[in-house]
């Protein structure tokens, strides 16, 4: 297996782009990875182009990837196109890796796009349904009804006001409560802990021009919103929105023939899938996890920054355990610490993350991974984490049998 790099990236920035088509935002971020590794398209030997709900939300199919390159002229050399919910261009990177490290390619393009927001919200939730069994939804429909009650009647029994509800929002968000609440019952873990780590996020957005809120929020406030499903509220919460992201990858030999000028080494690059479990994806990602450090010859102590799937502030906390930032069932208390802030041991979701960057779902998994390119190059301005040599994204979609339908870990080394 050839040593494979990084020599480029770009990200649109996220959002509701109303007056934007999806080969707009992905023309955008395809240049611009493009001119940051300073080749020309005619030197691309493959694309892997990551998308989860074009299908659905537009009836766009089959040849998704090829649609939106032909118009760059990006033509004649073979489209894959993968849909793998959340972690789609994650998926998407593994295969382009794969095909370079084998020798069978010198260099590839990387792409992760979605276009989710319209003005008629419930044209939307589809997107988020196909991400789970559907045979078994209505099952877990009901089981997050009966949670609900049973927090109603909780909160009146001990003379608590019922606070008031965001608006419409995804099965996911149920999915996420469900876990937050088995991992406060099981370890101790507080609404306070989870408003710290949505805090930061947003914090880290101030710094970030492409994130979709850039909106600081004490934790006060957070706690204070409007709840999506307790214990979450919505800045606890991950937005729908638009955007795209590229990288381009190539050999080392390529790299050094073209005298690339921002490189990294892809160091693991790993899939993996649900074994049961709550949201926390405890188990089946620490397992995951483990072979990461394995393949890049390191552990979670060596790691200087890391982008992990906080489709929810808890989220951000059941990975920072599971990848062994710190002790499992001490996310919460690692995050009070300040441990996961910039400038703190270990920062996480600089970028804002899910929560505050923004989730156009099929571009996150690339999106993280050139927020960590650029930050191992020196490059993320603001927000840069200082002397950063090695950094780790955590990508997670759908959910199957109570577990994660797919995972990721890529590890990158300056």
């Amino acid at each position: 297996m050839r040593r494979v790099k990084i020599i480029g990236g770009a990200i649109t920035k996220f959002g509701r782009h109303l007056d934007r088509n999806l080969k707009s935002l992905v023309a955008e971020a395809v240049n611009g990875a493009l001119a940051d590794a300073g080749i020309a398209k005619e030197q691309l030997q493959g694309a892997w182009v990551g998308n989860a709900s074009q299908g659905v939300l537009q009836g766009q199919e089959s040849i998704r990837g090829q649609v939106v390159l032909n118009p760059l002229g990006i033509v004649g050399i073979p489209v894959i196109n993968v849909e793998n919910a959340c972690a789609s261009s994650a998926t998407a990177l593994n295969g382009a890796w794969a095909m370079v490290a084998l020798g069978e390619i010198e260099v590839a393009l990387v792409v992760g796009m979605e276009k989710m927001f319209f003005e008629e919200r419930s044209r939307v939730l589809p997107a988020f349904t196909g991400c789970m069994d559907v045979e078994t939804l209505a099952q877990a429909m009901e089981a997050f009804k009966k949670a609900e009650e049973k927090i109603a009647r909780d909160r009146e029994a001990m003379g608590g006001d019922q606070k008031k509800k965001s608006g419409q929002r995804t099965v996911f968000m149920d999915v996420y409560a469900m876990g937050a609440r088995h991992h406060m019952q099981k370890y101790g873990s507080t609404q306070r802990q989870m408003a710290v780590i949505a805090s930061k996020n947003h914090f880290h957005s101030s710094m970030n021009p492409l994130a979709q809120y850039q909106t600081k929020f004490t934790v006060e406030e957070v706690l204070a919103a409007p709840e999506v499903a307790y214990p979450l509220t919505r800045p606890m919460c991950s937005p729908i929105g638009d955007g795209a992201a590229a990288a381009i990858i190539a050999s080392d030999a390529f790299a050094r023939k073209i005298g690339a000028s921002h490189t990294v080494d892809i160091a693991a690059c790993l899939l993996g899938s649900g074994e049961g479990g709550l949201a926390t994806e405890e188990g089946t990602l620490t397992k995951l996890a483990k072979r990461a450090y394995e393949k890049a010859g390191i552990g979670p102590e060596d790691i200087d920054l890391a982008e992990v799937h906080d489709a929810t502030a808890f989220g951000e906390m059941g990975a920072t355990e599971a990848l062994m930032f710190c002790p499992e069932g001490e996310g919460g208390l690692w995050a009070e610490a300040g441990h996961s802030t910039l400038g703190g041991k270990l920062p996480v979701n600089v970028s804002g993350g899910l929560e505050s960057q923004g989730h156009p779902i099929g571009a996150t998994g690339i999106r993280q991974v050139v927020e960590i390119y650029w930050h191992l190059t020196n490059r993320a301005g603001e927000r840069q984490v200082r002397g950063a040599k090695v950094g780790l994204a955590q990508n997670a979609g759908g959910t199957v049998g109570g577990g994660p339908g797919a995972l990721s870990v890529t590890i990158l080394k300056a």
